[in-house]
């Protein structure tokens, strides 16, 4: 059993619409924020004889778009 967390998030020189719109919102709220970005990380528990190389795969194919996004991994167990 292998357990990952996959991060995506917008390559640079993205615009981050959703960053800038929490960001406004935190410095409304009153506090001091420079920069928001946003990003997701999933946690993928599966059975694999080679989970690298099928983290990858499933990266490329469905959890993040290579135009404008990047991706890493990380073995969590």
């Amino acid at each position: 059993m292998a357990i990952y967390d996959v991060s995506v998030e917008l390559k640079k020189g993205v615009n981050d619409a959703e960053g800038k719109n929490v960001e406004k919102a935190l410095n409304l709220l009153g506090f001091d924020v420079s920069s928001v970005g946003i990003s997701r990380v999933y946690r993928i528990e599966f059975d694999s004889e080679d989970p690298d190389a099928d983290i990858e795969l499933m990266c490329q194919r469905l959890l993040a778009n290579p135009v404008i996004q990047e991706h890493s991994f990380e073995r969590v167990e």
